[in-house]
C-alpha cells in the first residue's frame, strides 16, 4: 500500500512538472473561418423609397444577392404616376417569383419583398398585392 502512495505522488509530481515545461511554449490561436461566413449571411432589412420606375433596379439586384428584406416606401411614385408604379410592381412581383421570395403590402405606402428564406405574416389588415 505504502508503494502505491508513493507512485501516485511522483506521478503527480511527472504531471506537474510537464505543465510548467510548456509554459514557455508557443501557443496558437485557431481562427474560426465560419464566423467569417456567418457575418457576411446576416440578413439585411434595407428601406428603399421609390420616386421613379429607374428606382426598382437597386432593389431588385439586392434581392437577386438574397440575403436583404427590402421595405419599399411607394408613395412618392403613387403620387407621380400610377402607371409606372403598377409596372414596378408587376416587376418587383416577377422577381420575388423567380426567387421564390414573399411580397406584400403594408400601409396605403409600403411593400415588403423577401427572399426565398423569409415569409411575410399574413393578417387580415396585411394587403395582397394583386395586380389591377
Amino acid at each position: 500500500m505504502k508503494n502505491f502512495f508513493s507512485s501516485l505522488k511522483k506521478l503527480r509530481k511527472s504531471k506537474h512538472e510537464d505543465e510548467d515545461e510548456n509554459i514557455g511554449e508557443e501557443e496558437y490561436v485557431e481562427i474560426d473561418t465560419e464566423k467569417e461566413r456567418e457575418r457576411l449571411d446576416k440578413v439585411i432589412v434595407r428601406p428603399f423609397v421609390m420616386e421613379d420606375f429607374s428606382d426598382i433596379k437597386d432593389v431588385l439586384d439586392v434581392l437577386r444577392e438574397g440575403h436583404t428584406i427590402a421595405l419599399i416606401n411607394i408613395k412618392p411614385l403613387k403620387d407621380k404616376d400610377l402607371v409606372e408604379l403598377k409596372r414596378a410592381i408587376n416587376k418587383l412581383k416577377k422577381t420575388c417569383d423567380a426567387i421564390e421570395g414573399d411580397i406584400a403590402g403594408f400601409g396605403d405606402d409600403y411593400i415588403v419583398v423577401t427572399p426565398s428564406f423569409a415569409e411575410v405574416y399574413r393578417t387580415k389588415s396585411t394587403k395582397a398585392v394583386s395586380e389591377d
